[in-house]
């Protein structure tokens, strides 16, 4: 006998109720129970009645001839971890809108800040400063004041996260993975977290597979003894899939072990010498691949896509290495 736990409208229903996910309780009965991808249930084109006695029975026969797509379901640890790094993008987020609003407040008044780098502890002093020089009324004064206090409160939300992120990462299940991740030139402990909660189990995967989970190959429309390729899925974990695009830019400068930085330096000493054996392969693999891209004068952005999918297999293969 079989369940199927599907939800409609493409995605998976799953109610937890007291602590325990309804496909835990069926399994504990002694029955098989797969959560499916309803948005790859096969249906015919030209049904178009849906009601649950027969979504019931569509079930069972994809069931029975083997033609579900079973998602894996995470565990208790992995969602709370998950729910921790998305709370931390969202406070990015924030904080970026939070620079905007008020860089772009300073700007209608024409004012720039040309002194180097901006959001620093320089930049900082000098956003003290502004309310003399703008404009000595209520409302711009008042504006400034609440634009301020939402970088720096929504700043000191997203440090605190980082900590937790940084606390779990360096004492949970997580982290043999987070270390050897690390090895990696762009990922730092933050990035191998967030790649380690997000994928969960990467034996499901293979080196050449893992760019299409999260949407890093090419889309191909293609019929007889014609190829045609477009832009890129984009299907699957766009979170994991934004991480390794950053992470890809890194690579874009020549690759120097000897003047690599004590930070890069500090996470070798914590992974196993055969993780920063192939972690140092793939950091000069993927730097050639840059050169490779530039000397055939494509874009950037292109070249940057390619060497970020090149860069989830070696993520893979350092994620599946043996400790």
């Amino acid at each position: 006998m079989g369940s199927v736990v599907a939800g409609p409208g493409g995605g998976d229903l799953r109610v937890r109720a007291n602590g325990v996910w309804p496909d835990e309780a069926v399994v504990r009965g002694g029955l098989r129970c797969e959560v499916a991808a309803a948005s790859k249930l096969q249906r015919p084109a030209g049904d178009r009645g849906k009601t649950d006695a027969r979504d019931a029975l569509h079930l069972a026969r994809l069931l029975r001839l083997d033609e579900v797509t079973s998602v894996r379901v995470p565990t208790l640890v992995e969602e709370s971890a998950r729910d921790l790094t998305r709370c931390r993008e969202a406070a990015r987020a924030d904080l970026m809108r939070a620079r905007h609003r008020l860089s772009k407040l300073l700007l209608r008044d024409g004012i720039v800040y040309c002194q180097g780098k901006a959001w620093t502890q320089a930049h900082d002093y000098w956003l003290l400063k502004q309310p003399a020089v703008l404009p000595a009324l209520a409302g711009t004064q008042a504006a400034f004041a609440d634009a301020y206090e939402t970088v720096v409160l929504t700043t000191g939300r997203r440090d605190r996260l980082d900590a937790a992120i940084v606390a779990m990462a360096c004492d949970s299940e997580f982290t043999p993975v987070v270390r050897r991740l690390s090895c990696l030139r762009g990922i730092s402990t933050l990035t191998a977290f967030c790649l380690a909660v997000e994928i969960g189990d990467w034996d499901r995967f293979t080196g050449a597979g893992i760019g299409a989970y999260v949407g890093l190959v090419p889309s191909e429309h293609s019929s007889g003894a014609s190829r045609s390729q477009g832009g890129i899925t984009k299907t699957g974990n766009g979170h994991v899939r934004r991480l390794l695009v950053e992470a890809a830019w890194h690579h874009r400068q020549p690759y120097r072990p000897t003047g690599l930085q004590r930070v890069l330096r500090r996470r070798w000493e914590l992974a196993p010498p055969a993780a920063v054996a192939r972690a140092q392969a793939g950091n000069h693999r993927l730097h050639h691949r840059w050169v490779s891209y530039a000397e055939r004068r494509k874009r950037p952005v292109i070249a940057n896509v390619a060497v970020a999918r090149e860069l989830a297999g070696w993520c893979w293969s350092l994620a599946t290495l043996p400790d």
